[in-house]
């Protein structure tokens, strides 16, 4: 039987005809030809009021498969990065599905997919998803159907990784199309694919950085018997340090210009003697000692120790708040830690003192008028309602502040505008050298320009530092509420109070006994030697209690470290008396008056030291270490610590102990 068999299907098969592929084919499109001028269509498709089901789908989910296949991928990216177009068989043409869209976040895409009805679809290869409607879902492509569909795209060309994430949507007008007869194209549109990063890897873009740091180049060595006079304006600033310790705990170095010396060693108290009851307002006192970084110098230690009276003998105060409320400021570090700030320092104030704020951003604005420093509702009130918004005016901020101070100002009392900013004058007087002429113009009034520092990213030092230095008040950079701690409350009953003003160091150095000298800091506090005597010539102002320090180093005649070869035609031959190194003077006015007053006294080896001069001496150290400075020799981080830690003593506060701290975040970050 089984022969007979297949003997029949022998017979059969001989009997039909082997299929003619070529005629197959030309009969399918006579056939849909004809049966499109009956339906009076213009393509082969027949118009229907169904959606179309297996077969339209079929052409989308083939797709989506080959999206699913790595090679695939890579070539159908290919294609739709060279602007090609997908044609869908004659038998499975569709409308024209919408624009193939990029995929945001979700806060970004939940306005877009109100008015769409998607289902995500996940998409393997590279952890992206696509998208289409829930009702499509039953025709997505079985892992099978895909492999089958694999073979029928074009080869593979390998692009460049794709990091992107897509979504292929569906809007609710094409969607309503598909049953919409005169909506047919016959083709489905696959767009170019635009380059969007996936949503865990979308990273907001910090703010442009814009900071100004006042450039200055380190101080030179002079050569005594060329030059033996350094002439200088005192600096009781603490902003640099703050700046340096908001970049160092970020993870990164601070900016070089970022870095005064000065300011550095200035930001800490110590026990320096005070003055005498029936002297001049301040005292200084002046020490010698070895320099840690290079055994052949020495360190000359000028110190000044300023009165402080008691709190109950001070004058009425009156504080106007110049509040910067630009856009810049409304991130927490900025605005909000200065409302914070200002809260903390009225507890400081007494009924005899008055309260003023005035902001500016588009336009400048009293907010609070005169109010008694005791009334603290009505002035937190005031600060709570602050909102950050608009550009920054900032000259009209500071006329209307000047306008308001001088109303409050009255016989016997000190007026003072604080200005709490980060720094960003981009409306108005912008030039630093522009507002130096203006504020110093203000000054001569008797009120005081302070300047507090908010935030980072685009922190104008430089202006900052114009406007306290012509305004005879002081810079602050505050970063931390640890830091309004220190600025507004520990300081401010000296701070605000002016003992004495355009205070100026002048020291002469003997060349028969110093060879060298260079002063470590003060790069923007130098004067030139005649502007000593000249009482027209600004200079720094000393507050109640204020403390400064500077620091010289200098080379004695006959050390190895000299750095210079003497003049064949002007060896030093000047003679002093025995046992002077130099000679100090400093020049400084009573507040309200216009004539200066002098004070000096000779540098010898034997003066007091401490340790107050040796933490200093750390602090100088480590400050020319984050500028760079070419006089350490070997001299680094673990000998700066060292010292530092040898030289805390009474460290209530910790405030030494996180300058330690800083100079091991310095040493990490500068490996």
């Amino acid at each position: 039987m089984s022969d007979d068999l297949d003997e029949l299907k022998a017979a059969m098969k001989g009997a039909t005809p082997a299929p003619d592929a070529a005629k197959k084919a030309a009969d399918i499109a006579l056939a849909r030809k004809n049966f499109a001028e009956l339906q009076e269509s213009r393509s082969g498709a027949r118009h229907t009021s169904e959606r179309p089901k297996k077969g339209f789908f079929r052409g989308v989910k083939t797709m989506i498969a080959g999206l699913n296949m790595r090679g695939a991928l890579t070539a159908s990216t290919a294609l739709v990065a060279i602007g090609l177009v997908a044609v869908i068989p004659d038998w499975q043409k569709a409308p024209n599905l919408g624009e193939v869209q990029p995929v945001f976040t979700e806060a970004e895409n939940r306005s877009s997919r109100a008015n769409r009805e998607v289902l995500p679809v996940p998409i393997e290869p590279h952890g992206h998803s696509h998208e289409l409607y829930e009702s499509d879902a039953e025709n997505v492509p079985s892992p099978s159907e895909a492999a089958e569909t694999e073979a029928e795209l074009v080869d593979p060309v390998e692009p460049e990784a794709i990091t992107e994430e897509f979504s292929v949507t569906i809007d609710q007008s094409a969607k309503s199309a598909l049953s919409d007869r005169s909506r047919l194209s016959g083709q489905l549109a696959v767009e170019p694919l635009i380059a969007i990063p996936a949503p865990d890897q979308l990273i907001i873009a910090p703010e442009n950085n814009t900071e100004v740091f006042p450039e200055a180049e380190n101080n030179p060595l002079k050569v005594t018997a060329e030059e033996p006079v350094s002439t200088l304006s005192i600096d009781v600033d603490t902003a640099s340090y703050a700046v340096v310790r908001s970049s160092l705990t970020a993870g990164q170095l601070p900016p070089k210009d970022a870095v005064r010396v000065e300011e550095m060693v200035n930001y800490f108290t110590y026990d320096y003697a005070a003055p005498e009851a029936d002297g001049a307002p301040f005292r200084p006192t002046v020490s010698v000692t070895d320099t840690p970084w290079n055994p052949d110098t020495q360190i000359v230690h000028i110190a000044i120790q300023g009165e402080k009276p008691a709190i109950e003998d001070r004058p009425p105060l009156n504080l106007v708040f110049l509040i910067d409320t630009s856009g810049s400021m409304s991130a927490p570090n900025k605005l909000p830690l200065l409302k914070q700030s200002l809260a903390l320092m009225l507890p400081q104030l007494t009924e005899q003192d008055q309260v003023a704020i005035v902001t500016y951003a588009g336009s400048a604005g009293q907010v609070l008028e005169p109010t008694q420093a005791t009334d603290r509702a009505t002035i937190l009130n005031a600060l709570e309602r602050l909102g950050a918004g608009g550009s920054t005016a900032g000259q009209a901020g500071l006329q209307q502040a000047y306008a308001v101070a001088d109303e409050m100002a009255e016989e016997g009392e000190v007026t003072r505008v604080i200005l709490a900013t980060d720094g960003d004058f981009n409306v108005g007087l912008s030039d630093p050298d522009a507002l130096k002429g203006f504020i110093a113009d203000k000054r001569e009034s008797g009120t005081y320009l302070s300047v507090m520092g908010f935030g980072r990213g685009n922190l104008d030092d430089a202006t900052m530092q114009a406007l306290a230095q012509n305004g005879n008040g002081q810079a602050s950079y505050i970063d931390t509420l640890s830091e309004a701690q220190k600025v507004m409350v520990d300081q401010v009953s000296g701070a605000l109070f002016p003992i004495a003003n355009d205070v100026k160091i002048q020291v002469e150095f003997n060349p028969s006994q110093i060879v060298e000298y260079r002063l470590i800091g003060y790069e923007t506090r130098a004067l030139r030697r005649e502007d000593f005597n000249n009482d027209r010539v600004d200079a720094g102002d000393i507050g109640a209690g204020h403390q400064v320090t500077a620091l010289y180093e200098v080379t004695p005649v006959g050390s190895p470290a000299r750095q210079t070869d003497p003049l064949r035609y002007g060896e030093e031959t000047a003679v002093s008396a025995e046992g002077e190194l130099g000679y100090l003077k400093l020049r400084y006015k009573v507040p309200g008056a216009e004539i200066s007053e002098l004070l000096e006294m000779p540098i010898t080896k034997d003066g007091p030291l401490g340790p107050s001069a040796r933490f200093a001496t750390a602090m100088a150290g480590f400050g020319q270490l984050l500028r760079g400075e070419t006089y350490l020799g070997d001299w680094d981080y673990d000998a700066a610590i060292a010292l530092a830690n040898s030289a805390r003593g009474g460290d209530p506060f910790g405030y030494r102990a996180e300058a330690v701290q800083l100079m091991r975040l310095a040493q990490s970050l500068n490996r």
